[in-house]
């Protein structure tokens, strides 16, 4: 089939203009009969690459998928995109499942998904079935090098020998090359063709804090972000409920979810997260696999996670529909300790040791994190990326040579016996029971370092571990050991460069305000709405309907023809016709009330116009009208920017416009006011300064003219 036959079924039956990197080369791979093996991330369009070919092809595709969840949701998808599809699993009856069985024979579908511990149902009609394609999802399952391994996955490879003239699709979002070949080897594929994308996710932010209180951090974070979609996920089951637990009572909807609580509070978590009833998902590693929910905003990670490629796997559940989205990863000296433990106990305890080390690396760095990830599946990059916090925020590099020898110094004091809190306390003179229980208050350098902070000592240290200046010695009660490195800054002059210490602050009070009132009065929140509505109507995830990506592509374009409507990405036939006149009414009507409250607007502005030029005061104009006199002030600063005639001397004088004018440079044009009040050490008024900023926004519009 050629180019332009795949680009139409491509936009009638998924709504898309175009194909994604490397989707049309695997369709025109698999459409000539070779087994393929694709390494695409998460959220690089997976699916497509098996869905379009089975529209082609003449019987069935076979779907190899490891839960439920994601049948369910890839299923309710195609269906809503007039696709005929079903799954076969252990959550149906029997009469549900012959149903469906049934209808196979019917050739009734043309996909049918089921998890490998299922194959077992279709086993007694493989021969009374055309199967075109044979797709198996998240392939990296079958391998014990693989960061997910799932013992069903290694009866797979007698499907190649069943079915030999069948080609093979194997996809997964992260393989290093020893998983790849196993992949190969195990599913039997005969001179695959291997596909290896790009595992650049421009959209997602990287950022990599240190674990200072964290719930609060996560809070403040959560808070500034109303009515988006967000999972945390943590390392123990407990930590899950508790976090939880917290979350909700600082008015946060939030659930916990692990594999210790039973199939139905899952289930049920689940489901309320994917249809947008539950804002924030805590859970451990089980949680988010195969689940196909575009719209989550942002992933933290309340703990370091225990390779690279799980922690790749997690962040890229976020802005899977191609919008920016956030991800934070909390690092903490704790979880070291207790990952490598867990990494010493286990199965190839070097390779997960080895792994573990890279992932603390890239928690650890300060160059570009994005290259540090890409670098680790193969895919080398010149530029830093500029959406990651060492990027955005290059760190300060000081002489910390006297710190680290106050800190080393220390260390061998302690003859190399006690572990790094143990060692915080002495450098800071800690009266504790313990520090007096070894008599290491009679030491000579204890209290050497009482000026600095607890946390501030904890992070130098963990910089001179990273830097190889000491060590943990992890099967020795975590002992601080020193390395050869350490002679050098003790006895030979070496200098020591350390980074300064940095604690996130965020100040949410007016950035909280602003975002909710944008988004509740936006067309994207009217069409969210709608599409929640349609969604609880259908009992299909909100973003079965349309993604995220859509609904802010149509509140730029704001179609109001069935030809504009058609023109936005995700939308194809099948939609047009179910959903597009619902959504062209709201944007028409919201539209509509637009131009109404716009008009009001214009008149409330009018009215306080004509009280001002008829000599009343500020505070006579907001008596007059039983307004607030910071709104009569907003009232005159948009007049006076839009061109009327008001003097502004009165409100501010040239000197402080031109003190303000400074400031803004200064500051990089913040949209709020607050950082000019702090800037001007809360010495300029808050009316001064909006006034101020009218006047230079006039002068600049004037210029631009």
């Amino acid at each position: 089939m050629n180019s332009e036959l795949l680009h139409a079924k491509l936009k009638e039956n998924f709504g898309f203009e175009k194909f994604r990197p490397n989707q049309e080369t695997i369709i025109t791979t698999i459409l000539s009969g070779q087994d393929t093996l694709a390494i695409m991330p998460t959220g690089g369009g997976k699916s497509i690459c098996f869905q379009l070919p089975a529209l082609i092809l003449p019987g069935i595709t076979i779907v190899i998928s490891p839960l439920i969840a994601l049948m369910k949701d890839q299923v309710d998808s195609l269906k809503t995109n007039g696709i005929s599809a079903c799954y076969i699993n252990s959550s149906q009856s029997s009469e549900e499942q012959q149903f469906y069985i049934d209808n196979l024979k019917s050739n009734k579908f043309k996909l049918v998904y089921i998890a490998p511990e299922s194959l077992s149902y279709l086993d007694n009609i493989f021969s009374e079935l055309t199967i075109s394609l044979i797709a198996i999802d998240e392939a990296h399952c079958i391998s014990s090098w693989g960061h997910d391994f799932r013992p069903a996955y290694t009866n797979l490879g007698y499907l190649k020998n069943r079915f030999p003239s069948t080609p093979v699709l194997a996809l997964t979002a992260t393989a290093d090359k020893a998983t790849r070949t196993d992949i190969t080897k195990q599913l039997n594929l005969k001179n695959p063709k291997t596909f290896v994308a790009s595992f650049d996710r421009k959209n997602l932010s990287l950022e990599v804090r240190p674990a200072l209180d964290r719930v609060k951090q996560i809070i403040d974070f959560i808070e500034n972000k109303p009515n988006e979609s967000g999972i945390i996920y943590c390392l123990s089951r407990k930590t899950t409920e508790e976090l939880a637990e917290k979350l909700s009572k600082s008015g946060i909807l939030a659930k916990a979810y692990h594999a210790g609580l039973d199939n139905t509070t899952r289930a049920k978590t689940q489901d309320q997260f994917i249809n947008d009833d539950c804002q924030v998902v805590c859970a451990t590693i089980a949680f988010g696999m195969g689940i196909d929910k575009s719209n989550v905003r942002w992933v933290i990670h309340y703990n370091l996670p225990k390779n690279i490629e799980g922690y790749y796997q997690e962040i890229g559940r976020a802005g899977r529909d191609g919008l920016p989205a956030e991800t934070i990863l909390f690092e903490s000296y704790a979880d070291v300790i207790q990952l490598q433990k867990f990494a010493s106990d286990g199965l190839n305890a070097d390779v997960q040791l080895a792994k573990l080390e890279r992932m603390k690396q890239y928690a650890d760095a300060l160059s570009c994190r994005r290259k540090i990830l890409l670098s680790y599946f193969g895919e080398l990059v010149d530029e830093n990326c500029g959406n990651c916090d060492i990027c955005k925020k290059p760190p300060t590099f000081f002489d910390g040579t006297i710190l680290a020898q106050k800190a080393l110094s220390a260390i061998k004091r302690l003859q190399e016996s006690e572990p790094l809190a143990v060692i915080v306390d002495f450098l800071r003179g800690s009266k504790n029971a313990y520090i007096y229980e070894k008599n290491y208050q009679t030491l000579k350098t204890y209290g050497i370092g009482a000026d600095i902070s607890w946390y501030d000592w904890n992070q130098y240290l963990i910089q001179l571990i990273n830097l190889g200046y000491c060590e943990i010695a992890f099967h020795q009660h975590n002992k601080i050991l020193l390395t050869p490195f350490a002679k050098k800054v003790l006895f030979e002059g070496e200098k020591v460069k350390l980074t300064t210490v940095v604690k996130k602050v965020i100040d949410k009070n007016e950035i909280k305000q602003e975002k909710a009132k944008a988004a509740k009065n936006s067309l994207f929140e009217t069409l969210r709405k709608l599409r929640y509505e349609i969604a609880q109507e259908e009992e299909v995830p909100a973003y079965v309907i349309f993604s995220d990506a859509s609904l802010r592509q149509m509140e730029i374009l704001r179609p109001m023809t069935d030809e504009d409507f058609l023109a936005v990405e995700g939308v194809g036939k099948a939609k047009l016709e179910k959903y597009g006149q619902d959504f062209i009414n709201a944007i028409i009507e919201f539209h509509r009330n637009k131009s109404v409250k716009k008009e009001k607007k214009e008149n409330t502005y009018k009215k306080t116009l004509e009280l001002f030029q008829n000599g009343f005061s500020v505070e006579e104009i907001a008596g007059k009208r039983n307004l607030g006199e910071t709104t009569i002030i907003s009232h005159l600063a948009k007049l006076y920017v839009d061109g009327h005639d008001i003097d502004l001397s009165q409100f501010v004088s040239e000197d402080e416009i031109a003190k303000i004018e400074k400031a803004q440079i200064e500051l990089a044009r913040p949209e709020a006011l607050r950082p000019y009040y702090e800037y001007f050490e809360e010495k300029m008024s808050y009316d001064k300064i909006r006034f101020g900023l009218a006047s230079i926004e006039r002068k600049y519009n004037k210029s631009v003219l």
